[in-house]
């Protein structure tokens, strides 16, 4: 069994029509285009349910190399204070010492080590720094497809998602709950919904 392999047979069938296909091999210098681009991530709230966020501000390259995927590779960097929950007090929390402190640490990065392919399915294996911790992750890709939009470009789009310990990254606080439980999960889902444009 391949090690990218996952049992989407328990998925449900998705909404969306299938992925097109432009060009019949993605290899090429890419720019992630952020205004089609979310880079999500979930949390358990209270032990009862899932508070959902993203990053608004970010910027991002990828060079794909589909014959030889070890020479691929992913820069990401992400302006932290730019966090959106749909709550203007929790962000400012997020933003704050207690977790985030863009203050002082502006920035997340991530920076890809190697990529491993397996048809449609990447695995990206790299360094991603949140405040002054540095840790390897890995993320499933998905290739969706890949397009020419109505401007001219050549579009391939990604879904991914991993994920990680808060706490690894110095992102402590919380609170406990009188029924037992915490405030905050410690464990939090990143998702990845990519858009990358072809380098002319």
């Amino acid at each position: 069994m391949s090690i990218f392999s996952r049992n989407k047979s328990a998925a449900p069938e998705s909404v969306f029509d299938a992925g097109t296909t432009a060009v019949s091999d993605i290899s090429g210098d890419y720019t992630i285009d952020p205004s089609h681009t979310v880079l999500g991530f979930t949390a358990r709230h209270a032990m009862v349910t899932n508070v959902r966020g993203q990053f608004t501000g970010f910027e991002g390259t990828a060079t794909i190399d589909t014959a030889t995927p070890a020479n691929s590779s992913v820069k990401l960097t992400i302006d932290a204070s730019t966090v959106s929950t749909g709550a203007a007090d929790r962000d400012g929390h997020l933003t704050s010492a207690d977790f985030f402190d863009v203050e002082n640490f502006p920035t997340w990065t991530f920076s890809s080590t190697s990529v491993e392919r397996d048809g449609d399915d990447w695995n990206i294996t790299g360094d991603l720094t949140i405040k002054d911790t540095t840790l390897p992750v890995t993320i499933g890709f998905e290739q969706l497809g890949s397009a020419q939009d109505p401007f001219g470009n050549t579009r391939v789009g990604f879904e991914g998602a991993t994920t990680i310990n808060r706490k690894d990254f110095g992102l402590t606080w919380n609170a406990a709950l009188e029924t037992g439980g915490v405030l905050v999960s410690e464990k939090i889902k990143l998702q990845f919904d990519v858009s990358a444009i072809k380098n002319a």
